[in-house]
């Protein structure tokens, strides 16, 4: 595989620039789209992007139409030059970091939505949420045109989402899958986990406990789907800084929940600690 053209990494800020340079780069083109703030879990998108691919576009863009009124839009953590800085070691060859201006100018009224799916899960407790993202990734995938896009396994509904959007528009891409980035002690990385104190961080890693169980029981041969679910909460609750959104057992495709374990099956949890949500899921197979 020939590498890209493009020298040193470039970063450009308007979706002009953007389009002028995409038609420099090497074929095939891998994207890695992220709101910043990286960490090993972005690192991994890249660094498969670079594996499979001849060049490495990614993105920079903090979304503001995936917040709902009460997020954490303005606080939501940024360091820009460290992510530049993490980009060029993995030898990126464009970033693209717009403007809200530049992806939403002032007459924007075009959305788009993904239904059924959306409407579970994450989609119930952050409404609006999918139609933001779906929105950005595909005005994403437009302006970069990428051959494959890699996206995290820890966002499993937005996956599902971005699968079904990509399938039901006829997009002419690959959505690839890359497994969760874990923290020694097994806490998903995200970029969310700065906002932790030390004991918060501790309790954090009841999310995980809670998965390891439901992927004992399983594997003890337990397939009721209510009675594990019951055992998940059951941990977390001994947790006195856990409070849960959701706990749900779910088909991979439809994200309906089961009663019955059928492999695969879609385990996955929202939970506030202190006053941060993480979610974190495991796919029985």
């Amino acid at each position: 595989m020939g590498r890209s053209k493009i020298e040193a990494m470039e970063v450009v800020e308007t979706i002009t620039d953007m389009k002028e340079l995409r038609l420099k780069l090497t074929e095939p083109v891998g994207f890695v789209p992220t709101m910043g703030y990286l960490h090993e879990g972005h690192l991994a998108l890249v660094k498969q992007a670079a594996a499979e691919n001849s060049s490495v576009v990614a993105s920079i863009f903090v979304n503001p139409t995936q917040f709902g009124p009460q997020e954490d839009f303005k606080k939501y953590p940024r360091d820009t030059q460290r992510d530049l800085a993490m980009l060029e070691k993995e030898k990126t060859d464009i970033v693209f970091m717009p403007s809200v201006a530049e992806i939403y100018p002032p007459q924007f009224n075009s959305w788009v939505e993904v239904k059924k799916i959306t409407q579970r899960l994450e989609g119930a407790s952050r409404p609006g949420y999918f139609r933001g993202v779906a929105t950005v990734v595909a005005k994403l995938f437009n302006i970069v045109q990428p051959t494959r896009a890699y996206f995290g396994q820890k966002d499993a509904q937005q996956l599902l989402v971005i699968k079904k959007m990509v399938a039901d528009l006829n997009m002419n891409l690959e959505i690839v899958a890359v497994p969760t980035v874990r923290e020694p002690d097994g806490l998903a990385m995200s970029s969310r986990n700065i906002y932790l104190n030390p004991e918060e961080r501790q309790a954090a890693v009841v999310l995980y406990q809670s998965l390891g169980l439901a992927q004992k029981l399983w594997s003890q041969g337990e397939k009721d789907a209510t009675h594990i679910r019951q055992k998940m909460i059951a941990l977390i609750q001994k947790q006195p800084l856990a409070d849960i959104d959701y706990v749900s057992i779910a088909d991979t495709e439809t994200l309906d929940e089961l009663d019955t374990v059928k492999p695969p099956a879609l385990v996955s949890l929202a939970v506030r600690i202190g006053k941060t949500r993480l979610i974190d899921n495991i796919v029985l197979a």
